[in-house]
């Protein structure tokens, strides 16, 4: 896992660093400066889709810590031959690193000097290609840009040119607050260090963020793990350790049995796409119990499961018997009419438990369910169902919030979906999932991911591994399909074809990785 820090956290990981290493600030800043540059180059034609001719940048620098950052880099590329113009916000007296840092850009042999920028009308006109470097603020920030910065960072914003944040974009708070729009950069990369942000993860910070590129500066990561920051980044790594192992006398019985609660007339669909998705799982058994109208389309859809035919003839009416499933999964396709079910199973069921969609909104419209939802249980709701059920967020980090709060106060796993899905632990970690592609937002991409981490429950897997090794697989599955299918035409059943390439990569195909 990653670290995801705040801006508190980055500082005491930095001071720490340059107590203990031992490391001179002024040398991680140039450190740091030299990672920057490193990517730049490394992307420069990158960049220059949408600039002309020789490659330009403005250099946009405060006079803390982010702008020496800057002046470092400035100095850095001109030294690459890179044609450079600085502009300084403010007066030139900041800090001691952003002192030392301007001293050195002001030796640059060809005498380059430096904007001072003290009232709008010394910003100078935006070349046509020239690339934009912010490095106003860094992760420090804690309040929002008046006058004349805010005059500058929209200068900035108008840029015809892409622009790249050096830590983060200035204006934005590390937490994810974004306390005014106009205010904050709107950078196409940004540079961060070592951590990731929070704010990286939040839907209502995207259009700043842009693709944020993790370089790492030699802080102490032993100092780093010591902070236990309750925000966490999934790695691969962290999802290969999670993979179950084959033994090689395993028969089907020994891969556990999931049943799958779902579908109604008209919504067999998204039973389908459950069902289809656990059989990719690698569980030994699945079983579809579906209403009367859904048994043909399940047994012609997926031959390979069980049919349970419920009574009901639209929409399923009561549970079958329990005793013979490793772990449930309900909700897809439900349908409102099968709220009593939903409600049944919470009392009777005995193995873990997954609630999506339709089961999510008959816990919605009667919250005193929620006490009684037994321990571990696996709740997967998208932004919209997550409101329904514990109230209303206006933004993606006040959702977050609250989910962790719910899954430590309820004993549960919220698998809160979206770009970057948050997986909320009931001790308090919130793990964000960083797969999956923009393609994946077509209906049923949900009821896939319900099969999937249904799945790995009835193979054994604890509530949190499931829901991180499930969703990582997802998400990994609807990247591969948007690289071979396309974003544009690609469907949820997609995603469900994808499984095993997902599985496949993940695993390396290492045989003493699968077979003990």
């Amino acid at each position: 896992m990653i670290p995801v820090l705040d801006g508190e956290q980055m500082r005491a990981a930095d001071g720490y660093t340059i107590d203990h290493a031992p490391i001179a600030s002024i040398d991680l800043m140039e450190l740091a400066a030299n990672q920057c540059v490193a990517w730049i180059m490394s992307n420069e034609a990158r960049l220059l889709d949408r600039t002309s001719g020789k490659p330009r940048y403005s250099i946009v620098c405060g006079t803390g810590n982010n702008g020496g950052d800057g002046l470092a880099i400035a100095r850095l590329l001109a030294d690459q031959g890179r044609e450079v113009r600085v502009l300084v916000v403010g007066d030139t007296f900041g800090s001691d690193d952003f002192r030392t840092n301007y001293q050195r850009w002001q030796g640059q042999a060809d005498g380059a000097g430096a904007i001072t920028v003290r009232a709008t009308a010394d910003l100078p006109q935006m070349e046509t290609g020239t690339i934009a470097v912010d490095a106003l603020f860094g992760t420090g920030l804690n309040r929002p840009l008046r006058g004349l910065v805010s005059d500058v960072v929209q200068w900035i914003n108008r840029s015809e040119g892409p622009v790249v944040s050096i830590d983060i974009p200035s204006g934005l708070l590390a937490d994810g607050t974004v306390l005014d729009p106009a205010g904050t950069v709107r950078a196409d990369h940004t540079l961060t260090f070592h951590c990731p942000k929070p704010a990286f993860f939040y839907r209502e910070c995207s259009s700043f963020v842009g693709q944020w590129h993790l370089l790492s500066i030699g802080l102490d990561d032993a100092f780093i793990s010591g902070l236990n920051s309750r925000l966490q980044l999934i790695e691969t790594t962290d999802a290969q350790v999670l993979l179950p192992r084959y033994q090689r006398f395993a028969h089907k019985g020994d891969h556990g049995h999931a049943l799958l609660i779902a579908g109604s007339e008209g919504m067999m669909g998204a039973a389908v796409l459950a069902v289809c998705a656990a059989l990719r799982s690698g569980a030994g058994l699945v079983t579809a119990r579906v209403p009367g109208t859904g048994i043909s389309v399940v047994q012609s859809s997926a031959p390979e499961a069980i049919c349970s035919k419920d009574p009901g003839h639209s929409h399923v009416t009561a549970l079958p018997h329990l005793s013979k499933f490793s772990a449930i999964g309900m909700g897809p396709g439900l349908g409102r009419e099968a709220s009593h079910v939903v409600k049944q199973l919470i009392q009777d069921v005995t193995v873990p438990l997954l609630l999506d969609a339709d089961a999510l909104n008959a816990l919605a419209e009667n919250k005193t369910w929620l006490a009684y939802l037994p321990k571990g249980t696996v709740l997967t709701p998208h932004p919209k169902e997550f409101d329904r059920l514990f109230g209303g967020s206006i933004t993606a980090r006040e959702r977050v919030a609250v989910a962790r709060e719910e899954a430590v106060k309820r004993g549960i796993v919220i698998v809160l979906k979206g770009a970057n899905t948050a997986i909320c632990e009931p001790n308090g970690t919130v793990y964000f999932n960083p797969t999956g592609d923009p393609g994946m937002a077509k209906g049923g991409s949900g009821d896939v991911l319900t099969g999937v981490i249904t799945g790995l429950l009835a193979r054994g897997l604890s509530p949190l591994h499931a829901a991180l090794l499930g969703t990582y697989l997802h998400g990994s599955a609807g990247s591969l399909t948007a690289k071979h299918v396309g974003r544009d035409g690609m469907t949820a059943m997609d995603i469900v074809h994808h499984l095993p390439m997902a599985w496949r990569a993940l695993r390396k195909d290492r045989s003493e990785d699968t077979v003990q």
